[in-house]
């Protein structure tokens, strides 16, 4: 089932999700279909729970061919659950960003260069990896959702946060 993806402004997005106890449950995986498809259905490169309003440690994320973002590289398909982010260095790289949760606009971020990821799939099988690029930045834009932060929160140069249309005019630039 799509589900309806919560915007800036409701609560429900700023606040901590709980971490998840049981794995492999009816419960679990009816959830984890219900954010494919609406991460499927938006074009998303990644979705949180807490996007559609269930305050639960759960993130899905991966990119294949993607309108929305088409020059990025591949990112495996993952359920990441309980996760737990370190970063590699203290290199941070600004970049683009924009938001399911917070559609039309688009900001300049900075994350980390560099970080290793660890957490749990959906079996409960643990998962343990160190990536950079748009990888990075993909998992820690989701994992911002887990801790009640969006991404405009992450912006240090407002002239560098707006309207897509405004930024990019004459790019066809696809909208959340």
């Amino acid at each position: 089932m799509i589900r309806e993806v919560l915007k800036m402004g409701d609560p429900r997005l700023l606040q901590q999700a709980q971490p998840l106890d049981q794995f492999d449950t009816p419960e679990l995986h009816a959830l984890l279909t219900d954010m494919r498809d609406t991460m499927a259905h938006l074009s998303g490169a990644g979705l949180a729970a807490p996007q559609i309003g269930i305050g639960l440690q759960v993130v899905i994320f991966g990119v294949d061919q993607n309108p929305r973002y088409p020059r990025a590289e591949e990112i495996p398909h993952t359920v990441l659950i309980n996760l737990v982010l370190t970063p590699l260095s203290d290199e941070l790289v600004e970049g683009w960003e924009g938001c399911l949760s917070v559609p039309g606009l688009r900001g300049m971020v900075p994350r980390h260069a560099r970080l290793r990821y660890q957490g749990y799939d959906e079996k409960g099988s643990p998962i343990d990896r160190s990536v950079s690029g748009f990888h990075a930045r993909v998992v820690q834009h989701e994992c911002d959702h887990l801790m009640g932060i969006l991404y405009p929160m992450r912006i240090r140069d407002f002239s560098k946060f707006g309207f897509i249309q405004a930024l990019f005019p004459g790019e066809d630039v696809i909208d959340e």
